[in-house]
């Protein structure tokens, strides 16, 4: 493992698996425990309601934007993790602030319905409201329609991958790009990362429980909009940007995702970083600001390339 990381594993508090309120409240803890996310203060931010999937309730946003006008901006419909049990707005602020900030995008992070109490699809269903409203309201965000892309990362890149499928499939909105950072894909949890235990942050069994709350128990039929490793078509996807880590149960099934999607003639850029775990770029180590650097590079490349500036 990087040293620096090891050190601060070592000073981590050891989570024995709970409720999803017990995770909920673990995930709050640690948010509230964060310093203050430099470069937020910079940018205009904004919560809001937007309209949510088939009628149904409103689906909440923020929105992260540069003060300054100007052209139009990249978009990114950025999606957060927590197992697809727990997070909301605040749990991965710091990589939003970091794309609006230092890539240029405006950057529009959902908050979705969580399971259990609210099963697939629900949290895909109000991820895909919010990309479709993103687009419908480009002009009103200072937004460019060609450039708008989507990002997440562990249960939120599932969520960004779901959502990036069922737009290719239902024919719109277009998507330019998809950053999925140690993506959950797969239930069926059969790649040789699955089987690590006591990995930090994650391991096998933490992955088999959030699948069980986001699908029930039995998950035999199961949708590529609900795990998106099940796809068996990748054609006609945006490029891609997706990142694994060494010690992450779902290196395996993050790296097969890439290759497939290579084979279908996407783009791709994959980085596994060695020495690392579920969740290490949002450590304050040397490797997670390298990372999460690669990120907003990645962005400013892909956005600058799909036109504009």
């Amino acid at each position: 493992m990087d040293p620096e990381l090891a050190a601060l594993v070592a000073l981590l508090p050891v989570y024995e698996p709970g409720s999803p309120d017990e995770s909920r409240a673990r995930a709050r803890a640690y948010t509230a425990a964060r310093p203050d996310v430099p470069g937020r203060a910079a940018l205009h931010v904004t919560d809001q309601l937007v309209p949510g999937p088939s009628g149904g309730d409103s689906v909440r946003v923020r929105v992260y934007r540069r003060r300054a006008d100007g052209p139009p901006r990249p978009a990114v419909v950025y999606i957060h993790g927590g197992g697809f049990i727990a997070g909301d707005l605040e749990t991965e602020e710091l990589r939003c602030v970091r794309f609006a900030a230092e890539a240029g995008c405006v950057v529009v992070s959902v908050d979705y319905r969580l399971a259990p109490e609210h099963r697939y699809p629900a949290a895909v269903d109000d991820c895909y409201a919010a990309l479709s409203w993103t687009t419908a309201s480009a002009a009103e965000l200072g937004v460019d329609p060609v450039r708008i892309g989507v990002a997440g990362a562990s249960s939120g890149g599932n969520l960004a991958a779901a959502t990036a499928l069922l737009a290719r499939d239902r024919g719109k909105p277009a998507i330019a790009f998809q950053l999925l950072v140690y993506p959950t894909l797969d239930d069926r949890r059969q790649t040789v990362s699955q089987q690590f235990v006591g990995t930090p942050m994650v391991d096998g069994s933490d992955c088999e429980r959030c699948w069980e709350y986001y699908l029930g128990a039995d998950h035999r039929d199961v949708s590529p909009y609900a795990a998106p490793g099940r796809a068996a078509d990748l054609n006609g996807l945006p490029p891609t940007y997706l990142m694994t880590a060494e010690l992450d149960p779902l290196r395996d099934e993050g790296i097969e995702f890439a290759t497939r999607l290579l084979g279908a003639g996407v783009s791709v850029d994959l980085h596994q970083f060695a020495g690392t775990f579920h969740g290490f770029d949002l450590f304050p180590t040397a490797i997670s600001q390298r990372a999460l650097d690669e990120q907003v590079a990645w962005l400013e490349s892909i956005t600058r390339s799909e036109g504009g500036t």
